[in-house]
Parts: C-alpha cells; structure tokens; sequence
C-alpha cells in the first residue's frame, strides 16, 4: 500500500498515519526525518543535502525527492509507505510521480483530511491550555501563534496539491473533524 496522506497541521494526519503502520507494517516516511538520516549517514544525496543546508538554503525537489527515491529501496518499505508532509507542491507532486514511475510503481490513495480551520485553530488552542494547566510543556507547534503561521504557510503553498490529485482522480476527501475512530473507519473503507 503507498498512500499520501494530506491536510493542514493538526488535521490528524500523523494519528492517522501511526494507525496505518501499526496495522500494516510499512513506514510513515517524513521528508524531515529522512533528510536528517541521509546526512547523518553520509549517502551521496546526504552530501549534497548537508552542503545545501549548511549554507542556509532549501533543499531542492531532486534532492529531497532523490532521498524518497533511495528511502523506498529499504526492505521496510517494499511493502508500502506512507507520505506525511510530502509533496508540499505541485512541482513536488509531478517529481514523485515520475519517480514512482520509474520504479514501476504508484500510489494506491490520497487522502485529504479536511477540516475546519477556525474549529483547528481552537483545538489547538484548548490542547496548549490543558497541557499547560497540567503542567506539561506545550508542544511548540501547539503555540497558537506558531500553529496560525504554520496553517498560513499551508494554504498558501500545499493546499494546491489535492486538486493536482483529484484531477488525476486519485483523490478522496475525508472529514477530518470526526471522531478519530470514524476517520480511521473511514480510510480504512478507501483502502479496501
């Protein structure tokens, strides 16, 4: 199973996605994580990587797609993946594609986890204040300021990558404001 899994920060993607790899057994690749492990391994586009961030700029769409290409190679992974953060762009979304191609492989789903950003921005909100009253840290991502910049950034450059998805119809939109049991029935159905 190869599947995308997209929405804005705080949808429930990466609950979701934990769901998925225990019941399936295949990865939830991160671009992030999987650009730290390349550079701290030292692959060829680890290098290059590590010489683009060490200079303070992007990493480019080769690179970062170059880095998924070599990440499927590993045994976890021939069974399936899945995408979470990734492609953030439509030049991403076609740099994939074509990659997945050359493998001779494609993606079973994309699932958009659709939710409404005021009623995100409170859970947010209400999530910072009980770890807060009980004591625990709050999650920098949980900070409302930084979430409301990180939903910003999100509607502004990777929300156009579902319509580049569901004109090739391999889109299915999901109400990412149900209980995450129904959500998780939910993919579960599109996934057969």
């Amino acid at each position: 199973m190869r599947l995308i899994l997209l929405g804005p920060p705080g949808a429930g993607k990466g609950t979701q996605a934990a769901r998925l790899v225990e019941k399936h057994g295949i990865p939830q690749l991160s671009t992030g994580d999987m650009l730290r492990a390349a550079v701290a391994a030292g692959t060829p586009i680890g290098l290059k990587a590590k010489e683009v961030m060490d200079s303070g700029g992007l990493v480019s769409d080769d690179i970062v797609i170059g880095i998924i290409a070599d990440r499927l190679e590993q045994p976890d992974a021939k069974k399936g993946f899945i995408l979470d953060g990734f492609p953030r762009t439509v030049a991403q979304a076609d740099a994939l594609s074509t990659m997945l191609a050359e493998k001779g492989l494609k993606l079973d789903a994309v699932i958009e986890l659709v939710v409404d950003q005021q009623k995100l921005v409170d859970r947010i909100m209400k999530r910072a204040a009980d770890a807060k009253a009980a004591g625990q840290p709050v999650r920098k991502d949980d900070d409302p300021e930084v979430f409301k910049t990180r939903l910003g950034a999100y509607n502004r450059d990777t929300a156009v990558v579902a319509p580049y998805y569901e004109k090739k119809g391999t889109l299915a939109r999901l109400d990412g404001m149900k209980p995450i049991g129904e959500v998780s029935a939910a993919i579960d159905h599109i996934l057969g």
